[in-house]
């Protein structure tokens, strides 16, 4: 029999970057979010405790990090990903989604636009994703270099490989930076693209980035570089990196861990002289791993 019982939130308001219209992309608009979570309430009804039901604040959360944080073209999209996150919860069995514009790009008089969409706990297979082989690279210039690459290495999930790290001269940006440390990790990942997108710039945030200006010196840089056969362009991510063959700091490190994914001839083509091998890192084991 269908679960009857059901969380109602309404009008969760927020901000992000959702079109397709070049004028969408350049700023964020108001997004407006209802849900109707389906679970079974008699426990919590009998107990009172709010272990015994979903909390609010979760979903609400959900709302915010997918739209303020991720970044997509489409509506459709953007209430697919609040289900795939809303459904972690194992007590939820349906949930129903509508998500609205509240400033439509249109020339006609209209107050909003949406999608409501409405998935099944049977249905989630479908939404489910077989993991992917991805790759990131890691780079960091202030402060403890190496803590900040093995916060950002257990931060991550999925984590199978560790590179060495390379000490590289920076390219670009204001002049007096100190150099950087870099590595590149492979990592088993059922999250879609932008979702790993969102957890990078999470990380990059709790690590203290502040983002000033073009090739600045940051405590934490965290790339994309590969996401198994993808081969994607939108304004926020492009897959495979756009850059990445063309610079050693990235191809070093990658080499170790996949040398079929470099060009053959990158080792002669580019210059060996402002990228060094310096350490592995011992302080990170794989999951599994049996203590020294």
């Amino acid at each position: 029999m269908p679960q009857t019982d059901r969380i109602e939130i309404r009008a969760i308001r927020t901000v992000g970057v959702v079109g397709v219209l070049a004028e969408e992309q350049r700023r964020a608009q108001p997004i407006e979010v209802d849900l109707d979570i389906h679970l079974d309430l008699a426990r919590a009804g009998r107990s009172d405790a709010l272990a015994d039901t979903l909390d609010y604040c979760g979903p609400i959360d959900v709302v915010r990090r997918v739209v303020a944080e991720e970044g997509h073209q489409l509506l459709e999209r953007v209430g697919s990903r609040i289900i795939e996150e809303i459904f972690k919860d194992r007590g939820v069995t349906m949930v129903e989604v509508a998500v609205r514009k509240l400033r439509p790009p249109v020339t006609h008089d209209v107050a909003t636009t949406g999608v409501r969409i409405r998935r099944r706990r049977s249905e989630l297979g479908v939404l489910q994703r077989e993991p992917v082989r991805a790759f990131l690279g890691l780079g960091s210039n202030l402060g403890d270099r190496r803590a900040a690459l093995l916060f950002a290495i257990r931060g991550l999930e999925g984590v199978t490989r560790v590179s060495g790290c390379y000490e590289t001269e920076p390219i670009g940006g204001p002049e007096g930076q100190g150099p950087y440390l870099n590595a590149v990790v492979e990592l088993q990942t059922s999250a879609d693209p932008f979702a790993l997108l969102a957890a990078c710039k999470r990380l990059e945030q709790a690590a203290g980035r502040v983002r000033a200006g073009r090739n600045g010196p940051r405590t934490l840089d965290i790339d994309i570089l590969s996401y198994g056969d993808l081969d994607m362009r939108f304004p926020e991510l492009t897959i495979p990196h756009p850059r990445m063959f063309e610079r050693r700091f990235v191809l070093a490190p990658l080499a170790e861990l996949a040398p079929e994914l470099c060009p053959q001839d990158w080792d002669e083509r580019l210059a060996p002289s402002s990228v060094r091998r310096v350490e592995d890192l011992p302080a990170w084991r794989p999951p599994g791993a049996a203590s020294a």
